[in-house]
């Protein structure tokens, strides 16, 4: 996307310059003439030709380059007023939009854990927890912060084997470390629940069918389990600090972490596959 951007600002601001000013289409042409003498000549060799070229250049454009432009500036303000922005705002409005934070489901790359978390994954294989009730998503603490919760998939045998335990791994360390018991809230994610989501708006998801790991196993939602009750909302004090913890502690063991978002999701992690998401 970058990259475009600034292919875009190129030859954008060169169509601009020859369109409007009629110094510019002569400077190419006398390059353009220049280029064909050089090639004409080729026999007499390189050097030869490259200094008719630069004695060319420099009789197209005499003085010091810093007056010259300022003077050009000067004679040309309506035109530079008007193509300066033309250019400009397109080219960073695609630079803005191709931040990672505003789709960061499109983010490739894969995850590599170190020497000790991949030795924690290759030792024992564990298990989820038993299933929550049902009716523990559909309280109105839960709909007030997820309203559609009730309806996502916590299958942890449709997540991919590496995710779930990671996933799983971090769970312990959060209950065995640090106190907090976990809770799947939604981990793989239909196509058309995608769109779904997606249709009610950006303060939900930016990603449609596809564009988010949840399609492929690879993403989940969770939150924290306490007094028999869900606790979702970072506005609980004990809750954010839960979640700053929880980041730290998927990020070491090679998990991607929606806290560090602009549009934050803090019960979000995912293991970013490279082959597995195309753009």
């Amino acid at each position: 996307m970058i990259f475009l951007a600034l292919l875009y600002f190129c030859l954008a601001s060169g169509a601009i310059w020859l369109a409007l000013f009629p110094n510019g289409r002569a400077f190419v042409a006398r390059g353009l003439f220049a280029l064909r003498q050089r090639l004409s000549q080729r026999a007499l060799g390189w050097q030869v030709a490259g200094s008719r070229y630069a004695g060319n250049v420099r009789d197209g454009m005499p003085g010091d380059p810093r007056g010259n432009l300022v003077r050009f500036v000067r004679r040309h303000r309506i035109a530079c007023a008007i193509g300066v922005p033309a250019v400009l705002i397109p080219s960073l409005l695609a630079l803005a939009l191709s931040s990672p934070a505003m789709l960061p489901v499109y983010e490739g790359g894969s995850a590599m854990p170190d020497a000790q978390v991949a030795a924690l994954l290759q030792g024992e294989r564990l298990v989820p927890p038993v299933a929550l009730p049902p009716s523990v998503f559909s309280t109105v603490e839960v709909t007030l912060v997820r309203p559609t919760l009730v309806n996502a998939s916590r299958n942890w045998g449709l997540l991919h084997p590496d995710y779930s335990q990671r996933l799983l791994l971090a769970f312990k360390i959060m209950k065995e470390k640090h106190g907090y018991e976990m809770a799947l809230l939604e981990g793989y994610r239909s196509p058309a629940r995608q769109d779904e989501l997606a249709s009610a708006g950006s303060h939900v998801t930016n990603a449609r069918a596809f564009q988010s790991w949840h399609q492929y196993g690879l993403a989940a939602d969770c939150a924290f389990w306490r007094d028999g009750k869900l606790v979702i909302s970072e506005k609980d004090p004990w809750a954010m600090r839960g979640y700053q913890l929880y980041g730290e502690v998927a990020e070491s063991l090679g998990l991607t972490w929606g806290g560090r978002w602009k549009m934050m999701d803090f019960g979000h992690t995912e293991l970013r596959m490279r082959g597995v998401m195309q753009r």
